[in-house]
């Protein structure tokens, strides 16, 4: 039986996370794992520090070697930091019929953006339509959608602002509810999706570790609201 494949593309960092934390993720749920690097950055541990992107040569090189080497059923792209890059990627997967779920994690903790403003323009562009999910924290969504989100008709409202971008569904992490919850807010088609759960640890990069599940349990062929439900219960269980 052949394993399913899925591809990350994302930058990495010395702490483990971005690229490494969707590898991980695909090993832990059974999916053989490519990984098309974009970026390296020294940010991630105590202190900020430097980004060096990949020339956009190398990354159309490295992603042609990837989908020559391997058919993936799945893809997971996170941070982009140039649009060169971003349209090199676009073009590249336009012939790739697998499912894509994108990270643009364009709002990061720190007070380094690793994604340059012309690079989220490009995302938004060339990679939002035709996406089988976008994984945005509450912040990202708001800055997509223009407007501050303070309770859940706000998120339904940004959710749908963000779809009519041209991705199929949209998934809004960890809203603020009232008590120890953290709803996480799914928009599939025209369909909402609460999933209503303890607020993921602090420490923990969620949307890196829960987008590269909900990108490894696509590739095994989960359905969308299944794949994010157990991607949930998935990062839960694994923090350190």
């Amino acid at each position: 039986m052949t394993v399913p494949s899925a591809l990350a593309v994302s930058a990495v960092d010395p702490a483990g996370g971005l690229l490494a934390t969707d590898l991980l993720a695909f090993g832990a749920l059974g999916i053989a794992g490519s990984g098309l690097v974009t970026a390296v950055t020294a940010d991630g541990l105590r202190l900020p520090g430097p980004i060096q992107e990949v020339p956009v040569a190398l990354v159309r090189a490295g992603l042609d070697a990837a989908l020559s080497a391997r058919r993936f059923t799945a893809v997971k792209i996170g941070i982009v930091p140039s649009a060169p890059a971003v349209r090199a990627i676009a073009r590249g997967l336009a012939r790739v019929p697998a499912p894509r779920v994108l990270h643009p994690g364009f709002a990061p903790q720190t007070e380094v953006r690793l994604v340059r403003s012309a690079a989220l323009d490009a995302f938004v562009r060339d990679l939002f339509p035709g996406a089988a999910l976008v994984v945005l924290g509450q912040k990202e969504a708001s800055v997509l959608a223009g407007f501050p989100i303070r309770e859940e008709t706000d998120v339904k409202a940004a959710a749908r602002r963000v779809q009519a971008l041209g991705p199929a569904a949209v998934l809004v992490l960890g809203r603020a509810a009232p008590g120890d919850h953290s709803p996480d807010d799914l928009l599939d088609g025209r369909t909402w999706h609460r999933f209503d759960s303890a607020p993921i640890p602090p420490s923990l990069d969620a949307g890196d570790r829960l987008s590269g599940a909900v990108t490894a349990l696509l590739a095994r062929g989960e359905t969308l609201p299944d794949a994010v439900s157990r991607a949930l219960a998935f990062v839960r269980t694994t923090v350190a």
